[in-house]
């Protein structure tokens, strides 16, 4: 293997993990957000949602956008550890050391 490839390929896994990080923090702040919000329930947020919209709907929506988006972000972590897996067994292969 080229040293080159190596490189891309942690590269890659240092930017995956900086982005699921990134991504990490953005579902913390809207967990944190629906439990403000939804028990308070303001008025203001159903405008927002558009006429007929209802509680139980934003509830129901605003849960399940959640646990998927939580689902999304365990398979992207288990792609960048093998990524970054794969890039330490291509250092290992080629000898390098890191430094």
């Amino acid at each position: 293997m080229n040293d080159g490839f190596e490189s891309k390929v942690r590269s890659a896994a240092v930017a995956g993990w900086w982005t699921w990080l990134i991504a990490v923090v953005l579902f913390l702040i809207q967990w944190i957000v629906y439990l403000l919000w939804v028990p308070a329930q303001p008025a203001w947020l159903l405008t927002l949602w558009g006429p007929g919209a209802t509680w139980e709907e934003v509830q129901t929506l605003w849960f399940g956008f959640l646990v998927y988006f939580k689902a999304f972000l365990l398979l992207v972590a288990l792609v960048l550890l093998w990524l970054t897996l794969w890039a330490r067994q291509l250092r290992k292969n080629t000898g390098l050391k890191r430094g």
